[in-house]
């Protein structure tokens, strides 16, 4: 073996499956967390009635992505690491390979348009709102099949 694959292979930071898992819900439901800290500092400034009615919005936008979107990604994503082979497995298979670039793509477009879109900050809120609120309730599904997990052992 190669002397750098041979130290990539015996420092990689391998954990238990159950870790993954949590290590994805605590992601997803972070990022949840962030997006809609954004938009609830960005709806400050508006009035009562318009605050609620983008908030609705938001919640609306959330509930389609989640349906349609994230819950079902979230699902095979629980499956992908429970078929990885063996029970320990690199700490960053928590998100599938081919996700990292999409991910960096996500993070680049949030800044662009937190910094630089024409776009108002109450209108980027419903998005944030939107997206924010489906990461947290698909967050939910990895905290689920833990705790099954967890009580199928016991």
């Amino acid at each position: 073996m190669k002397p750098v694959l041979h130290f990539l292979v015996k420092y990689k930071p391998a954990v238990r499956k159950v870790w993954l898992q949590l290590l994805a819900g605590l992601v997803w439901l972070g990022v949840g967390v962030m997006l809609n800290g954004f938009a609830s500092r960005w709806l400050k400034v508006e009035g009562m009635p318009t605050r609620i009615l983008l908030i609705l919005a938001g919640l609306s936008l959330a509930m389609g992505i989640y349906a349609f979107g994230f819950s079902r990604l979230a699902s095979k994503n629980i499956r992908r690491i429970a078929a990885l082979a063996g029970e320990k497995v690199c700490l960053f298979a928590f998100q599938a390979w081919t996700s990292y670039p999409l991910v960096a793509f996500m993070i680049l477009l949030g800044v662009y348009l937190r910094v630089y879109s024409p776009f108002p900050k109450p209108m980027l809120a419903v998005l944030y709102i939107g997206i924010g609120s489906a990461l947290f309730a698909a967050s939910l599904h990895y905290f689920i099949h833990v705790m099954r997990a967890s009580e199928a052992r016991a």
